[in-house]
């Protein structure tokens, strides 16, 4: 695995590490301590953080195609 691919799986480790304690934040008791525009917002930002995680996870996927394709020509 190239370096920088290292680098994108170890962000969506960490983006997912975040995702969760947010989820867990959200769904816990003390989320309604906090007002109404902040739930929305970290709501909206917990949504984002998903799409993010599925990209990142395409991305992720792409890389062991490209490394099969890789091989592939090699084999030529």
């Amino acid at each position: 695995m190239k370096e920088y691919q290292k680098r994108v799986v170890e962000e969506k480790t960490e983006l997912d590490n975040k995702l969760v304690k947010l989820n867990n934040f959200i769904e816990s008791d003390r989320f309604e301590d906090v007002d109404e525009e902040e739930q929305e917002r970290l709501t909206r930002q917990g949504i984002a953080m998903q799409d993010y995680s599925l990209i990142l996870e395409e991305r992720i996927a792409a890389f062991d195609e490209d490394d099969s394709d890789e091989l592939e020509d090699e084999d030529n």
